[in-house]
């Protein structure tokens, strides 16, 4: 695949001059790590096979019921999910962005759809990411009467045929019902936002503090599908009169006078950051 080197040399030179990254990112950027990405009723079956033979889709199984009504078949897929994204490594993309907020006196800060930790697992620190839609590593209570708590001590165990799980699965300790991931879901009303909340609350005086600083936004797989992070980046360059660098295998569409660069989060962060280090030598 042929990339257009005056983009890549012209989004170096904006990440060097810029003070502060805002960094956006969706599920495009987990699939070089091997990740999933769930794109279209194809997409989710090649990653989930036996949902093809039941006719089920990605947006039928991302749903809330199920932890009521089947909450084994629901953490089946949910249980599946935490297990790939513990045994999941980064990809080079994540230390490479780690490096260019270093280069800032890390003043930045990560404004992600994805649910998997990837960000933490690359050495991010907490309170420097949003995790727009909740996050796999952390529990709720199916009926919405607790907070959140970490879903580090728990395993699941899957049946790969009947993609059910086996075995006890995790409960609410304040009403025995049965725990799901704090993760936002289609038709949720028993989402509990309240780490989410702060987080966000962290990024607004964040973006408080930016004052006339020079920011870059830096948005790497995310698509319109569900284009909350799309939508967050542009509002940052209208409110900063900043740049956008979008990476996106299919969607790389700017607004006028941004810079859109279609390829593999991974490839292109590595291609870029050559050319950054080609500029300031």
């Amino acid at each position: 695949m042929r990339y257009d080197r005056s983009k890549i040399r012209e989004a170096a030179t904006f990440i060097i001059d810029a003070d502060a990254i805002l960094v956006g990112a969706g599920a495009g950027i987990g699939v070089d790590s091997g990740l999933p990405d769930f794109r279209g009723d194809e997409g989710f079956w090649n990653a989930y096979p036996p949902y093809r033979d039941l006719g089920l889709n990605f947006y039928q199984m991302a749903n809330p019921g199920g932890f009521r009504s089947d909450p084994e078949f629901a953490w089946g897929f949910y249980g599946h999910r935490l297990n790939l994204y513990r045994k999941t490594v980064p990809h080079l993309g994540f230390n490479i962005i780690k490096k260019w907020t270093e280069l800032k006196n890390d003043d930045y800060f990560i404004f992600t759809s994805n649910v998997d930790g990837q960000f933490q697992k690359a050495g991010f620190p907490e309170d420097k990411i949003e995790e727009c839609h909740g996050s796999i590593n952390f529990l709720q209570c199916s009926s919405s009467c607790t907070d959140t708590w970490s879903a580090d001590e728990i395993s699941i165990n899957i049946d790969t045929e009947t993609m059910r799980a086996e075995g006890k699965l995790p409960v609410c300790g304040k009403c025995g019902a049965v725990a799901r991931p704090n993760i936002l879901m289609f038709g949720d009303w028993n989402w509990i936002s309240d780490r989410t909340h702060i987080q966000h609350e962290r990024m607004l005086d964040w973006r408080q503090r930016l004052g006339l600083k020079k920011l870059i936004v830096l948005e790497c797989g995310a698509g319109t599908a569900v284009p909350t992070v799309r939508y967050m980046s542009e509002k940052f360059i209208n409110m900063f009169d900043s740049v956008l660098i979008r990476i996106n295998k299919r969607e790389s569409d700017v607004p006028p006078g941004n810079i859109g660069i279609s390829g593999n989060a991974s490839t292109i962060l590595s291609k870029i950051d050559t050319e950054i280090s080609y500029q300031m030598s």
